[in-house]
């Protein structure tokens, strides 16, 4: 089991140039926890990709009906008072956006404050350095 940050998981659905890298992390192991508004991320991040042409509109939905399937599957951190405690706290200790925050709450609410025990998979750089500064392992 790792810790997905959307930075991660959408490269997964889209072809980038660090797809191929994460693909192989996950099919190593397909068990997945995430926050629960990552899938709200992802379809941003889709629509964005369509907005800019990088994808088609067509490709934007296949790929975003491909995460919601892949999404039944996923471990689901919810949002909760311990979550925003804690993104509370990331936000006193690193230089992260309040999406970011929660994201690493999530994973730190997930593993019950014991980061060496999940890898965290992120593609985002200050948001890796936090999961780093925590304790995570970050792969990406």
């Amino acid at each position: 089991m790792r810790y997905w940050d959307t930075s991660a998981l959408v490269p997964l659905f889209v072809a980038q140039v660090t797809s191929k890298g994460l693909r192989d992390i996950y099919e190593s192991d397909r068990d997945c926890a995430v926050w629960c508004l990552t899938d709200v991320e992802a379809h941003s991040a889709f629509a964005r990709l369509a907005r800019e042409r990088s994808v088609t509109d067509e490709r934007a939905l296949e790929v975003a009906r491909q995460f919601d399937l892949a999404w039944e599957a996923f471990q689901v951190v919810g949002a909760s008072d311990t979550v925003k405690q804690r993104a509370k706290r990331a936000l006193r200790l690193h230089s992260l956006t309040s999406a970011d925050a929660l994201q690493l709450a999530a994973a730190l609410t997930f593993v019950s404050d014991q980061p060496a025990s999940l890898e965290f998979v992120c593609c985002d750089e200050r948001l890796s350095d936090a999961a780093r500064r925590e304790g995570f392992r970050v792969l990406g």
